[in-house]
């Protein structure tokens, strides 16, 4: 898990508590088998109430299909995918632009994941597979090791390709949280914003850790 990936400590500039949900595996995750809510709520409410943890976040966009229900478990914010940015890009952009998403499985980008991460208009959403990918998509089949070079350059050029075949898109938001160690690279090729977990982490946690301000006027 290179820096820039979600379970990368040195992503942050800030401390993180990390745990991993019991018996949970990407195939249940991705097709939503709803017996692993249970596990979530559990692990997300351990770390709130015995852990200090001040918000909830995931390490897979597909948690999203949990979102509504664990964020109404909990008394601490929660963002259980990078998804639920989605209403907020819609809002700052031009109504006639798009949002590219691109994910790690796209026959798992049900509507009802986008419903339960509060997604309402997906109108103006293009998504782009990345699971035809040769190095990359090592990573989400939990394969070892990869290629970390040749894979920020699949995903640079679906991104650019993604671009070319739709020049309304105003904005790209990574679905996995394996993408954002590519993010810097996507941005510099497509010259559009780039949101991802991390910018929704980061988000999480400066509306969660305020400090006064100081200085002179």
């Amino acid at each position: 898990m290179v820096p820039g990936n979600v379970v990368n400590a040195y992503t942050y500039g800030f401390p993180v508590r990390m745990k991993a949900v019991p018996n949970l595996t990407t195939p249940r995750l991705h097709s939503a088998e709803p017996s692993v809510l249970d596990d979530i709520i559990a692990a997300a409410r351990h770390m709130v109430e015995k852990e200090g943890v001040r918000a909830i976040c995931s390490a897979c966009g597909f948690f999203g299909h949990f979102h509504n229900k664990v964020a109404a478990a909990l008394d601490v914010p929660v963002a259980m995918s990078s998804l639920v940015q989605i209403p907020m890009i819609q809002t700052i952009l031009k109504p006639n632009q798009k949002i590219g998403i691109m994910t790690a499985n796209a026959e798992a980008m049900t509507p009802s994941i986008f419903t339960n991460c509060g997604v309402n208009n997906t109108d103006n959403l293009v998504i782009a597979n990345t699971i035809q990918t040769k190095e990359f998509s090592v990573v989400m089949r939990d394969g070892g090791e990869f290629d970390n070079g040749i894979a920020r350059q699949e995903i640079v050029d679906i991104a650019k390709e993604l671009v070319d075949k739709n020049p309304d898109l105003g904005a790209i938001l990574f679905e996995c949280s394996d993408m954002p160690p590519y993010a810097a690279y996507v941005q510099e090729a497509v010259q559009l914003p780039v949101f991802d977990f991390i910018t929704l982490i980061k988000w999480l946690h400066n509306a969660t850790t305020q400090k006064p301000y100081s200085g002179w006027m």
